[in-house]
């Protein structure tokens, strides 16, 4: 009788202590890892830190696209490339950009923004490093059958026909020559915090008539659409200067010591052989 109570008291134990034994793996490796909000993506990038530097971007094609492990497009790799290079551990911060300028206007947090254009408005509150990207001539993408918007005029006669809508996104610079022209004309206007593949089909459904984008990224956004390509047209502009340059815009919270490795990079970069590099010669100056 006694071993008979021993073997079973022995199993029952047994049992229990594999019992909890699973219930604590359970509580412990969950069999699913909760997701951060859409737009509080995390990409950690360089070594190790207590303080990484804070990288903002938005998605947008073809310059940031978010993939499983990393951020990538024709500026995100280049930024990727220049933090390694420059030694400085950084984290990708998926973030909507109109809040980007606000959080480097607070000045919380060692943080940049990337990809934005220089203005003075933006000096008042950012320091910015070299150029890192170039845009090709700026242009607007417009329906197809929209008669009232033409190629190969001055950009005055587009902004000047009361008949157009122009879709403009809030709190966007479009360069110096274009904002200017848009003071002086104040065209009609649909505006809107969405992002491009939204406004193509706010276009693409006359909800707006055209907006100003880079062609390369204008072709890029047609394809990801998955709209027709031939329902779309690109709008120049006789008068269009170069392409305007794009930059980080850091926080103050960034020191000059860091703020010159990044420039010292973006040098090694856009003077270096690692990629093609169209910009003309006074570029970085």
């Amino acid at each position: 009788m006694l071993n008979r109570f021993t073997i079973v008291m022995g199993g029952t134990i047994m049992l229990v202590v594999l019992a909890t034994a699973f219930l604590g793996r359970s509580s412990l490796y969950p069999s699913s890892v909760p997701h951060a909000p859409q737009d509080t993506v995390i990409f950690r990038a360089g070594q190790p830190s207590a303080n990484p530097i804070t990288l903002y971007y938005h998605e947008r094609r073809p310059y940031y696209v978010t993939t499983p492990n990393q951020v990538h497009g024709r500026i995100a790799d280049r930024l990727n490339w220049v933090f390694k290079e420059a030694g400085i551990p950084y984290e990708w911060h998926k973030t909507p950009a109109k809040r980007q300028l606000e959080m480097i206007r607070d000045n919380e947090q060692p943080a940049c923004a990337a990809g934005w254009y220089k203005t003075p408005e933006r000096e008042a509150f950012g320091n910015f490093t070299l150029p890192i990207y170039m845009d090709s001539p700026t242009i607007a993408l417009a329906r197809a059958d929209n008669d009232q918007i033409q190629s190969d005029a001055p950009l005055a006669k587009t902004l000047s026909n009361r008949i157009l809508k122009l879709l403009r996104k809030d709190g966007y610079s479009y360069g110096t020559h274009i904002d200017a022209a848009l003071k002086r004309f104040a065209p009609r206007e649909v505006v809107t915090t969405a992002e491009n593949l939204s406004m193509i089909k706010m276009i693409h459904t006359h909800r707006a008539d055209y907006f100003f984008i880079t062609r390369e990224e204008a072709e890029d956004l047609i394809l990801s659409s998955g709209l027709p390509g031939d329902d779309f047209k690109a709008i120049s502009f006789t008068d269009m200067p170069p392409g305007n340059k794009r930059y980080l815009i850091c926080s103050r919270r960034i020191d000059t010591v860091t703020r010159l490795r990044l420039n010292s990079a973006i040098k090694e970069y856009l003077l270096g052989s690692m990629a093609a590099n169209p910009m003309d010669k006074g570029f970085i100056q």
